[in-house]
């Protein structure tokens, strides 16, 4: 892990970048035109389609959820649920305190200041590579899961309406949540509602969360907030800002902008559960869009596997038709691609492949 010690350039705050008034993006950050979002052979109209959107209070009584679930994750690798249990009045009180940490004075923020060693705290960039292109956001990234990585004293203090207890309450919830879509998946699956669970070690999981803040951007169409990727881990549960659009999904080669639903969350699948289900379920390239006149934060909370238990797919979905498509690996070793090189499309997930 020594590679990963320090960043390899002096790390540059985007907020400063945008409140400087500057009226134009440094190079760092331009994209090259394939990648941009003006690219129109990339960008795509949705035809009014869009993820599917699940209703969860149905759950026990409908046989309906499970599949509904079930085809989102096959066809489209992200969906929207509502009356999904955790309050409304906690999801405006993150979202806000939150947001209040991205306004503290620089100095403030800087105490918190990460290394690529483990990524926790205030960071800039994804991927160590020297020179690299940057995406257009700030973050904030902490851990829940397990109680050993989990340390109070590296989660922000102040503003003082970021309360630890939010973020502890917070978390608590999530984790409820997605332990629950982690039984739908399984029962989707046509296995236990156990399975997928017990594969990610069953209490023993990593839990943790990242905390974007996308500042306004003076040349949108030249850059990204975060560059085309498929999640390294298991699902993530994503809080967005309900008002200001940016999450694009890639369905059938065409971007598809995600109309975001009040006190919904979007959840998504990750490469770990597109490995245990032997690619039965998708993990799907997204991306996020900037804007020139408003900022926008996210609340990207990952559920994913113990970090040292290899992990290949299920022996219950593996068959003579359909041999397994992925060899085993660890998380641990799995991470360290994205935590080296940055979002890079779906080329880590594709790289575990053992048959064409």
């Amino acid at each position: 892990m020594d590679c990963l010690q320090d960043w390899p350039e002096p790390v540059v705050r985007v907020q400063s970048i945008s409140e400087s008034g500057a009226q134009s993006i440094p190079e760092r950050y331009v994209k090259p035109p394939s990648e941009r979002p003006s690219d129109t052979s990339v960008c795509g109209d949705s035809g009014g389609a869009g993820i599917p959107v699940i209703d969860l209070s149905m759950l026990g009584r409908c046989s309906q959820t499970v599949r509904a679930v079930s085809d989102a994750c096959r066809e489209w690798g992200f969906f929207q649920v509502v009356n999904h249990g955790v309050s409304a009045e906690l999801m405006r009180r993150a979202r806000a305190v939150w947001k209040g940490f991205f306004h503290q004075p620089m100095d403030v923020k800087q105490r918190y200041a990460n290394s690529p060693k483990t990524y926790e705290g205030y960071g800039s960039r994804l991927g160590i590579e020297k020179g690299a292109i940057l995406d257009w956001g700030d973050y904030y990234f902490l851990h829940f899961r397990p109680l050993t990585l989990m340390s109070h004293e590296k989660w922000p203090s102040l503003p003082p309406s970021l309360s630890r207890a939010t973020t502890d309450e917070y978390g608590r919830e999530l984790t409820r949540l997605c332990g629950r879509v982690m039984r739908i998946l399984s029962e989707g699956l046509g296995l236990e509602e156990g399975r997928l669970g017990a594969a990610f070690g069953g209490e023993e999981v990593g839990v943790c969360m990242r905390v974007n803040f996308y500042s306004k951007c003076p040349q949108p169409e030249l850059t990204l907030g975060l560059s085309s990727h498929s999640d390294p881990g298991g699902i993530t549960v994503l809080l967005v800002d309900d008002r200001v659009k940016g999450l694009q999904v890639r369905k059938d080669g065409a971007w598809v902008t995600v109309q975001p639903i009040a006190d919904a969350f979007i959840v998504n699948v990750g490469d770990q559960i597109q490995v245990l289900s032997n690619a039965v379920y998708r993990s799907v390239e997204h991306r996020v869009l900037v804007s020139a006149t408003d900022e926008r934060l996210s609340m990207a909370f990952f559920y994913n596997p113990r970090s040292d238990l290899p992990l290949a797919p299920v022996p219950e979905l593996v068959t003579p038709d359909r041999p397994a498509l992925y060899q085993p690996m660890t998380f641990d070793e799995y991470r360290l691609f994205i935590r080296k090189r940055g979002p890079r499309g779906k080329s880590q997930v594709e790289s575990l492949k053992t048959v064409e």
